[in-house]
């Protein structure tokens, strides 16, 4: 049984929805895991870190970046994952477009260099609540249909695979 330290960076509680999620997985799997916003938590004393953030406009929340900067000595000597909760809407009619919101390159070149396992990226939510002019046009102009676009099943799925590889 290994110590599993979740570690989410959220603007409006879909990624932690998410990080929840496998973090149960994790425990159904006979694992500890602690499920933690970022400003809360420490790699230190973990077997294994997840950390997942959400992507607004190609890029992670400062506060997931900053831990993946703070604790690079730790997380370079323990397995770890991240996930990426991605944007919503319709999907782009060229693959490729999504591309640049998907991969938030610098930070996936940073957790490369500190051997990640595995980096994946999940579809995201639109806020329930949205403030301000681009989250409330981004709400209006997307069909219900495509305003969650979390795959719960995959997300288990990708737990279950961590699980089996500690």
């Amino acid at each position: 049984m290994a110590r599993i330290l979740v570690a989410y960076a959220t603007k409006h509680h879909s990624t932690a929805e998410i990080a929840q999620a496998i973090a149960d997985e994790l425990r159904s799997r006979g694992h500890d895991a602690d499920c933690l916003d970022v400003h809360d938590a420490h790699a230190r004393g973990y077997d294994a870190v997840v950390l997942g953030s959400a992507v607004y406009m190609g890029r992670w929340r400062r506060e997931a970046r900053r831990f993946l900067s703070h604790e690079s000595d730790i997380l370079a000597l323990t397995p770890f994952w991240v996930f990426s909760t991605g944007p919503v809407g319709e999907p782009k009619s060229a693959p490729d477009e999504d591309e640049k919101w998907l991969e938030p390159e610098a930070v996936i070149a940073q957790a490369e260099a500190l051997n990640v396992r595995e980096h994946v990226v999940f579809g995201g939510r639109m806020p329930r609540d949205p403030h301000g002019f681009i989250e409330s046009s981004m709400a209006r102009n997307t069909p219900e249909e495509f305003q969650d676009l979390r795959d719960w099943e995959q997300i288990r799925a990708w737990a279950a695979k961590i699980a089996a590889q500690l």
